[in-house]
């Protein structure tokens, strides 16, 4: 388990969008059944990643949207999303299935992902309603909702709403009037700050950022800036606010992009002058927390700044930036964590991923030093013609029955570090548990060098694990022959390397490789093999054949046939049977056989383990893989050849010790075998159509007396 490291003196990062914990009323009760996920530490601990990273890569399942999210926010575990979209759906529904109404809102519990009983219905009455920023106030009462829209569930408003979260009802008291969109928000405990398009609020000039006091009252405050507002952040001691935008002027004062003023009279405090931001990018997103705040900056054109500041709140001076191309929409502080929501493509000058000719859209970094990049690198696609294809634009973190879980909204269809799923809109990770393998080592060779066998492979890649440990097997046995650790990144896979000292002379040998993230949490299926044969006279050779033929057949269905199958299946109740084929040698002259083992890999289902035994016995009868079926069965013999007590583990092998006597009569032949079982728990096993690297693998050894 990989503990979150948190800097000495900082909680846990603030959104200044009101994004803090609170209570909520007990309209929101959940209509959903209780997650059944591992629950741990609200301070979190992120199995298997590498440290101070707080959540895995694995995204989990949540409903979808039929649009894009732009705003995030949450309160005591219930995340509200606000965007353009009219639906929602449950994860893997395609687009335009099993829909729900949704007008450009919904509310979601933070550990399940399925939507509340909070619903509400932003509409105009022309052109296309939408919510741009979404804040809880501090005593959690009250959600505030900006955008361009009319009505709330039908009560007249305009571009800015109140939310009474007791009932999930708007507050009719809060009427304020907003002449353009509101695309920021910050609430503290008597007003609600507001940026956006706007001139006028109440029929009074303001300049893009506007305060109004919670009861919907105009407030003299005004910073004056010439052009959009896009965000804010109330500072956590409550004196000032820090406006981001595509600003040039605040008044008279020139401060592009980036602006603190006094929080009572939108007096400057600190201002950044010319070239601290570049004049064709703009900050999009802003994040605090107890000593710092953060910005997310996009550019338009070539030699763009594109990517996130972070400063200090005691002097308001830069602490670093990062200078990675592709446009940054968001960013979340979380622990020590500065996690970003952008199409990220080149890092190169920051002696990070060169670049990709591709988009990598989330990112993470210490909030002391952005580099080097934190190895957190899920993935979503860009999303559909139509949209920009930003791919994610809004990010909050969400704390539910002891677990934390990262939520991202955005334009995107697909996941692709999840084999390019689909899933639109909103994704979530949690701080654990780690579900996910590291990628097979792959690129594996083996060949004679002075003093043995050198083998070499390309290291293997985690989203969320850096540092991962490689096992080498050889000639199917159980125990590696080596273990060692290294560092890997999507965009560096290095090459690695033993050299075995222990082989014979005259020998064959075939090496595999696993990889396995922090504390052996997730491996990976073994590698394919690279086979090597030593100079000299053998003592002693292993000989590894696949099957050429398997199959299994099921007493549920008796016509039906399974041999194309890539997964092989046991069980004595219900039954399942499997039959294996394999061609064996002849022993090597003046050697005979000293052992066989059977090597079994159970597949990735989450039911493949099994807990019952399975026990390996001859086939006698004739069978065939793309004819047999359970009618038509071959007969067994009553020899018990090996036993496997039991397999739990899922992507997992296990070898099965053979009768070696019995294993000895059949050599220079064809040899069938299967796999039965007495018990009710199914075994599901990887069969020869899943690849050689999960194949059942018979491992046979000759010695010279």
């Amino acid at each position: 388990m990989a503990r979150l490291i948190r800097r000495p003196g900082r909680p846990p990062g603030r959104r200044g969008r009101g994004r803090r914990a609170a209570a909520l009323g007990a309209a929101l009760t959940l209509a959903v059944t209780a997650w059944t996920g591992a629950q741990v530490g609200s301070a979190p601990e992120a199995a298997a990643t590498t440290p101070p990273v707080g959540f895995t890569a694995d995204d989990l399942p949540t409903w979808q949207t039929n649009g894009v999210v732009w705003a995030l926010a949450q309160s005591d575990g219930v995340v509200f999303a606000g965007g353009t979209f009219s639906a929602i759906r449950p994860p893997g529904a395609e687009a335009g299935t099993d829909e729900d109404p949704a007008l450009n809102f919904a509310a979601f519990d933070a550990a399940t992902g399925q939507p509340t009983g909070c619903s509400l219905d932003f509409t105009v009455g022309s052109g296309t309603a939408t919510v741009r920023a979404l804040a809880v106030s501090p005593d959690g009462g009250t959600l505030y909702a900006g955008g361009r829209f009319g009505a709330v569930n039908g009560t007249g408003v305009s571009n800015l709403a109140a939310i009474d979260l007791a009932d999930c009802s708007v507050d009719t008291g809060f009427r304020v009037a907003v002449s353009a969109t509101v695309r920021a928000l910050d609430v503290t405990a008597d007003t609600v700050y507001l940026g956006g398009d706007f001139t006028t609020v109440e029929g009074e000039s303001r300049g893009r950022f506007a305060a109004v006091g919670t009861d919907g009252t105009l407030k003299p405050w005004d910073p004056r800036a010439d052009k959009p507002g896009r965000a804010l952040e109330v500072t956590p001691d409550g004196e000032d606010v820090i406006l981001g935008g595509d600003f040039d002027y605040l008044g008279w004062s020139y401060s592009h992009a980036l602006a603190v003023v006094d929080a009572g009279d939108a007096s400057l405090t600190k201002r950044y002058g010319w070239g601290f931001i570049d004049r064709t990018s703009v900050v999009k997103g802003l994040a605090t927390d107890a000593t710092g705040f953060y910005t997310a900056n996009e550019g338009t054109g070539g030699g763009v700044f594109d990517g996130r500041i972070a400063l200090d709140l005691d002097d308001f001076g830069q602490r670093w930036r990062d200078t990675c191309l592709g446009a940054t929409q968001d960013v979340e502080v979380h622990g020590s964590v500065l996690y970003s929501a952008s199409h990220a493509h080149n890092c190169r000058s920051m002696g990070q991923f060169p670049e990709l000719n591709e988009r990598q859209h989330l990112l993470a970094e210490h909030v002391d030093d952005p580099t080097p990049l934190l190895s957190w690198f899920p993935d979503t696609d860009d999303g559909p013609s139509g949209t920009e294809q930003i791919g994610p634009r809004a990010m909050v973190a969400s704390a539910k029955g002891g677990t934390d879980y990262m939520w991202v909204g955005g334009e995107f269809t697909r996941i692709v570090t999840h084999g390019n799923m689909k899933q639109q809109g909103l994704v979530r990770f949690a701080g654990g548990p780690d579900t996910g393998d590291p990628s097979v080592p792959d690129q594996v060779t083996a060949a004679n060098v002075s003093g043995g066998v050198k083998v070499s492979w390309r290291a293997s890649i985690d989203e969320d694990d850096s540092r991962l440990t490689y096992r080498v097997y050889r000639n199917g046995s159980g125990t590696p022959v080596h273990t060692m650790t290294a560092d890997s990144l999507f965009w560096d896979r290095p090459t690695l390397s033993f050299t075995d000292t222990t082989v014979d002379g005259g020998t064959d040998y075939t090496y595999r490789i696993t990889a396995s993230d922090a504390g052996d949490a997730n491996t990976s299926s073994q590698s394919d093999g690279a086979s090597v044969t030593t100079p000299g006279t053998p003592s002693q050779t292993t000989v590894e054949r696949e099957p050429v033929a398997d199959a299994y057949v099921n007493g549920a269905a008796t016509s039906a046939t399974y041999g194309t199958h890539q997964q092989l299946a046991v069980r004595g109740s219900s039954a399942y049977e499997s039959y294996l084929r394999y061609e064996l040698p002849a022993a090597p002259g003046g050697m005979t056989l000293t052992e066989a083992k059977l090597t079994l890999t159970t597949s990735g289902e989450s039911y493949a383990g099994s807990a019952d035994s399975h026990r390996v016995v001859p086939v006698t009868g004739s069978w065939s893989e793309p004819d047999v079926t359970y009618a038509t069965r071959p007969s067994l013999g009553g020899t018990v050849l090996g036993t496997l007590p039991e397999a739990p583990a899922l992507n997992t092998a296990y070898t099965v010790e053979l009768d070696t006597a019995a294993v000895a009569a059949a050599l220079n032949g064809d040899y069938d075998i299967a796999l039965t079982s007495e018990g009710t728990d199914s075994l599901w096993l990887w069969a020869h159509e899943a690849g050689s690297s999960r194949s059942p693998k018979l491992s046979l050894t000759f010695e010279a007396p």
